[in-house]
């Protein structure tokens, strides 16, 4: 399923035109990344978390010439579904 799949179920779902379920998930998108840009974490009951994770900096190893190469530290958004939807996948 991908964007556009999405904005059809929720038209059909919410009896809304595309072009209001397009915004309103375009505005829930942009708000779980606004929060995680500020380093929040979005709890949706049922549904999972949201959050940001730190990722070590680490020496990796370039494929093609075999020399060391630095990889800098970095932070990663993570997922941890919740248990309705872990139930539902199982």
């Amino acid at each position: 399923m991908n964007k556009s799949d999405l904005i059809e179920h929720i038209s059909k779902s919410a009896e809304v035109s595309k072009q209001a379920a397009d915004r309103a998930l375009s505005a829930t998108l942009d708000g779980i990344r606004q929060a995680l840009k500020k380093g929040k974490v979005v709890q949706i009951i049922g549904f999972g978390t949201f959050s940001v994770g730190r990722r070590a900096g680490r020496t990796g190893r370039n494929p093609r010439t075999g020399e060391k190469v630095t990889i800098a530290a970095t932070r990663v958004a993570k997922f941890k579904p919740g248990k309705h939807l872990k139930d539902a996948v199982s």
